[in-house]
């Protein structure tokens, strides 16, 4: 079995594009229960990557399909929904159920290069989480999931044989 971990990236004061105090406090709090990974990839932008680093692991890949998702899919899954909210607006099959199926290619990708045994950490953004996971595990139950994923949140998602098999919600509790 391998473990690809998804965070939600941690709190930054919009419009601001790096973390703040506040932020980097969190993600340090929260990174001190991580790992260890022996990959780390997050989307391009510095609030990603700063999480990454606050939570005490060093970037490896960063990934521009994890970076923004557009105005079509936006107006499809305009942030935020339940991650039941998420798979039904994937169900429909437009803009954003091709780009959760393109986070879910490059989740994938990501738990091939994965040794068994191992895992990996990905911090990405609200929206590009919760349509990404589900995308993993379309036939789950994703009302179970919850609410949308906050700050340093995110899943846990499992693989095996060439699948993912299972996943695990990671709230924060502040």
């Amino acid at each position: 079995m391998k473990t690809i971990e998804i965070r939600r990236h941690s709190i930054r004061s919009k419009p601001g594009e790096h973390l703040n105090q506040p932020g980097v406090t969190l993600a340090r709090l929260v990174g001190q229960n991580l790992g260890p990974f022996d990959r780390v990839v997050t989307s391009t932008l510095p609030r990603a990557i700063e999480t990454a680093i606050a939570m005490g692991f060093g970037v490896d890949d960063f990934n521009e399909t994890m970076s923004s998702y557009g105005n079509d899919v936006e107006r499809e899954a305009p942030w935020p929904l339940s991650c039941a909210g998420y798979a039904e607006v994937i169900r429909q099959g437009g803009a954003a159920a091709h780009y959760a199926n393109q986070l879910a290619t490059v989740y994938a990708k990501l738990a091939d290069y994965l040794m068994d045994g191992r895992a990996a950490l990905v911090v990405n953004h609200g929206g590009v989480l919760e349509l990404g996971a589900v995308a993993c595990l379309p036939n789950a139950d994703h009302f179970t999931w919850g609410s949308h994923f906050d700050y340093c949140e995110g899943i846990r998602l499992f693989w095996d044989n060439g699948k993912f098999v299972s996943a695990e919600i990671l709230r924060v509790s502040t």
